[in-house]
């Protein structure tokens, strides 16, 4: 993790408070840069000036867990910018360490794989850390697009989100669920610094997408976890689905996604069309693995929708 990575966090939450905020009078005449001064946070915190100065610098090596927390509580971070902060502020890998080399790809947990077999009616899919799209079953290709069809290094949740024109039709509050992805790749860059894919991700969607780029510099912080998604169905029209995202204790790198409508809403009978639709386009086909020579997405446009977990 680089310095500039912690400095830039901290201005960014420094940035977003204004004395008034956190019970401070305004003082000093005027401000010449937005939200908090470091004499201010400092004064929050409980540290000299000097001290929080050169933390922001990346000039102090591993704050203590105590002072990390105080400086939480001066910014008003939550639950998982605070353990955001204490991995950037204190990297786990030793000065001088080698290279890491790119990990191998995930597979696919057994009893993940089981139970996305299992959800007949429920649109599901297995989320790598990168956000790749491991595995899914029928009803996740027919709510959200052929993924068979793509080329594996394509199914990416993020990549799909920002970069295919579809994703932005197909999702009622695009951006919320783009900013949320954006979010979601920040957190796991500060759990993994050093992974060259996820770097490689972060920088071609920086390229890429000017959405992107704005949001990465505001330095979010999100997991996900469970929500409402709102779709606009190229075939069926309005979904209302609710999600769950589920992790297992001993591997929480794999998440198994779910989407269900609440019983006896209209939501609940156009799923039930778009799945009853889809059943014999191609039976014969195993979820969550690519045909060889598809012609592209079934149920949707060409332009490959997006999937996006959301907030």
């Amino acid at each position: 993790m680089t310095t500039t990575t912690l400095r830039d966090f901290l201005r960014s939450r420094r940035a977003r408070l204004r004395p008034a905020d956190v019970g401070l009078p305004e003082f000093g005449g005027p401000r010449r840069v937005a939200g908090l001064r470091r004499e201010e946070l400092a004064q929050l915190a409980g540290v000299s000036v000097d001290y929080y100065t050169r933390m922001e610098q990346g000039r102090v090596r591993g704050a203590s867990p105590a002072v990390l927390d105080a400086l939480a509580r001066a910014l008003r971070l939550d639950q998982e910018e605070t353990r955001h902060l204490h991995r950037i502020a204190r990297p786990g890998a030793p000065r001088g360490a080698a290279r890491p080399r790119p990990a191998r790809p995930q597979q696919v947990r057994p009893m993940l794989r089981t139970l996305l077999d299992s959800l007949d009616a429920l649109p599901a899919l297995v989320m790598g850390r990168r956000m790749e799209i491991l595995a899914w079953n029928r009803a996740a290709s027919a709510l959200l697009g052929d993924f068979a069809a793509m080329a594996p290094g394509e199914r990416n949740i993020a990549r799909i989100t920002f970069l295919a024109p579809g994703s932005r039709t197909l999702y009622a509050d695009w951006e919320s669920c783009a900013r949320g992805n954006a979010a979601y790749l920040s957190m796991e860059a500060g759990r993994h610094p050093d992974d060259p894919e996820l770097a490689a991700l972060i920088g071609e969607l920086s390229v890429k997408s000017r959405e992107f780029r704005t949001w990465w510099a505001e330095h979010p912080v999100q997991d996900k976890t469970a929500g409402v998604k709102v779709f606009h169905h190229p075939v069926v029209g309005r979904l209302e689905l609710d999600y769950e995202t589920l992790r297992a204790a001993d591997d929480p790198t794999q998440a198994l996604i779910t989407y269900a409508a609440r019983p006896g809403s209209p939501s609940q009978d156009a799923l039930r069309l778009l799945l009853s639709w889809t059943a014999t386009e191609d039976p014969a086909r195993p979820a969550g693995r690519a045909r060889q020579g598809s012609p592209g997405p079934t149920n949707a446009s060409s332009d490959s929708p997006a999937y996006g977990p959301g907030r």
